[in-house]
């Protein structure tokens, strides 16, 4: 690096002694607008790169949730585990589930200060490490356990794909087809699970499904370890001023000089979510069907096996192949959410509030599409062909519909939350991702007592009332979602950033 643009910042506070405090310390910024180590200025080349292999360990991980899901009935025999009164076996995910809403939220935040290349290759190696356990286990609460790390590490690895694309790509246009894909992988992921877990447990014990994904998922660790950029701009700048420091010289960043204590990290990071879940009622409705669309994915997880056995005699393996139909519906959903990013951009026209400047509710759209034809919809066909005398080929379209509309309404709440409040998203996604993988936990628990007691047709149906209650909601917000926004002190102050930074634009 021959050039390097650093500024004189004389600290302030009563303690004048360290480095933190020297007056003729300087910050280490960008060599100007064009800087090529910004992320903001890289090639695109390089840009896809580093997201697709984001995006790869996401796939890697995400299968974990589901892959054992179908191995329940030999585990149950071999640790004398009982689902007669109640889905034991379901404890597996539940921890999972609840090890993904936690770490998150906690950690993070934490591990940002860090970088992202450092936090994806050291959760992706202790999410290796929690895989170790898993063939070795002797007991039903070892996996229960092994479980809970391993769901929070792959949930830290999925959020640092957003954040690669984030560090790497500036402005909604920009970030909306990169955002779908996140998505959806996470989704695919989860759903080709049970396929993946019962292409192994066709011919070797289930405890071959843990060996199996711990050599994979350590094979492919060289490759994110050699590939991977760090992507993150001020994890950049920290290894300048590092470098820098070790030449002889005072440099610093912006973020050390002003480092906030790591306890109020993490109290900001939780604190916010939660009050944001309960203050702004955007987040709650949004929160609320986002966890209602995921948490019906993992539901197929014990309703599929119980509904294609009864209704075809079919068993856990053949079931786990259906749920294919699933990831085929989510790869569809992911292409109506990236056409309908069009309808999102031409609604600048219509904006009055912020002229030129797209409406943030018409990114709910899609989700409307999606809820009703795609949930709601087959909801209603997964329960309605249930019957033995219909081919098996009716409530599978069922499952694809359902998966179709997930990915729709997931996506386009991400997108719309992103859109609405600006530098607070990231806390209002942090609620969205707590309850998703609690419904993740908790939902399918009830999912063998509703169609044992309910009947398929109708246990279906209960869902479908339910989501098609929630499709509902983005109408409410369509119609008045200017009134909404100007009673969100978090949104107004969303609205005004925005502003700035569309004239900052137009001055450039």
């Amino acid at each position: 690096m021959d050039e390097l643009k650093t500024t004189k910042h004389p600290v302030p506070g009563s303690p004048t002694e360290g480095p933190y405090h020297d007056p003729d310390a300087v910050i280490v910024t960008w060599d100007g607008p064009d800087d090529p180590q910004d992320p903001f200025n890289w090639p695109l080349r390089k840009k896809r790169w580093a997201i697709g292999l984001a995006l790869f360990a996401s796939f890697v991980s995400s299968t974990n949730g589901t892959i054992i899901s179908v191995a329940h009935k030999v585990i149950n025999e071999e640790f004398h585990v009982s689902d007669a009164t109640f889905p034991n076996s379901y404890w597996l995910t539940t921890s999972w589930g609840m090890g993904g809403a936690l770490f998150p939220l906690i950690l993070f935040p934490v591990m940002e200060d860090f970088g992202v290349r450092p936090v994806v290759l050291g959760t992706y190696f202790f999410f290796i490490c929690s895989l170790i356990p898993v063939g070795l286990a002797q007991n039903f609460a070892t996996l229960i356990v092994v479980r809970f790390f391993s769901g929070g590490c792959v949930q830290l690895l999925s959020n640092a794909v957003a954040s690669v694309v984030s560090n790497v790509f500036q402005g909604d246009r920009a970030r909306s087809v990169p955002i779908s894909l996140y998505v959806t992988t996470y989704l695919a992921a989860t759903s080709t699970g049970p396929a993946v877990g019962s292409s192994i447990l066709q011919f070797l014990s289930w405890r071959w499904i843990g060996y199996i994904e711990l050599i994979w998922t350590a094979a492919l660790f060289p490759i994110f370890i050699i590939g991977l950029p760090e992507s993150r701009g001020s994890a950049i700048l920290l290894a300048r001023a590092k470098r820098l420091r070790r030449e002889g010289k005072n440099a610093y960043t912006a973020e050390e000089l002003d480092h906030t204590p790591l306890y109020q990290v993490v109290i900001k990071s939780v604190q916010r979510p939660l009050y944001m879940l309960y203050t702004e009622s955007v987040v709650f409705v949004a929160t609320l069907w986002a966890a209602f669309s995921l948490g019906t994915i993992y539901l197929f997880t014990q309703s599929v096996e119980q509904v294609y056995g009864e209704l075809y005699g079919w068993d856990a393996v053949q079931a786990g192949y259906v749920q294919v139909a699933i990831v085929v519906g989510e790869i569809l959903g992911c292409g109506l959410c990236v056409i309908s990013n069009r309808w999102y951009y031409a609604s600048a026209v219509r904006n009055t509030e912020a002229p030129g400047t797209p409406i943030p509710e018409a990114r709910l759209y899609a989700s409307i599409i999606g809820g009703f034809f795609g949930v709601t919809g087959g909801m209603f066909v997964y329960g309605w062909t249930s019957y033995p005398t219909i081919h098996w080929m009716a409530p599978t379209v069922g499952l694809a519909m359902v998966g179709f509309g997930t990915t729709a309404v997931v996506v386009s709440i991400a997108n719309y939350l992103i859109d609405a409040y600006s530098m607070y998203a990231a806390s209002a996604l942090g609620a969205v991702g707590l309850a998703e993988n609690t419904s993740i936990a908790f939902l399918p628990l009830a999912a063998t007592a509703m169609y044992t007691n309910l009947g398929f047709q109708w246990a279906s149906s209960l869902l479908a009332f339910v989501s098609l209650a929630l499709v509902a909601t983005p109408f409410v917000v369509l119609t008045w979602g200017k009134e909404i926004r100007s009673r969100s002190p978090f949104m107004k102050e969303a609205i005004i950033e925005r502003r700035r930074e569309s004239i900052a634009a137009d001055n450039a």
